[in-house]
């Protein structure tokens, strides 16, 4: 139960408004319809749990996609090394 939310997470972590939303309302669902629960408070608890397993999927999916990000633009910012052709000069015009 718990891989499975977080893998949820992880693969739908961009979009993780929405996944926090369907983790809250999907998996009470599939309990519900599966028989593992009956209808009562177990299904609140089961729809936090749900959320707090998806977040940490969530959590990890943009950590990963912001260490990227940043990543990519250090390497962007860095001067060029010897033998590498400088950038252009974003002053200079072409004439």
């Amino acid at each position: 139960m718990i891989p499975t939310l977080i893998l949820f997470g992880l693969v739908f972590g961009r979009w993780w408004r929405s996944a926090l939303i369907a983790a809250a309302v999907g998996w009470p669902v599939l309990l519900l319809a599966t028989g593992a629960v009956d209808a009562g408070a177990e299904l609140f608890g089961a729809a936090g749990l749900a959320i707090i397993n998806t977040g940490v999927g969530i959590a990890i999916n943009q950590g990963g996609r912001w260490s990227l990000r940043t990543s990519r633009q250090a390497r962007a910012r860095r001067a060029p090394g010897p033998g590498e052709p400088s950038p252009p000069d974003e002053n200079r015009r072409g004439y």
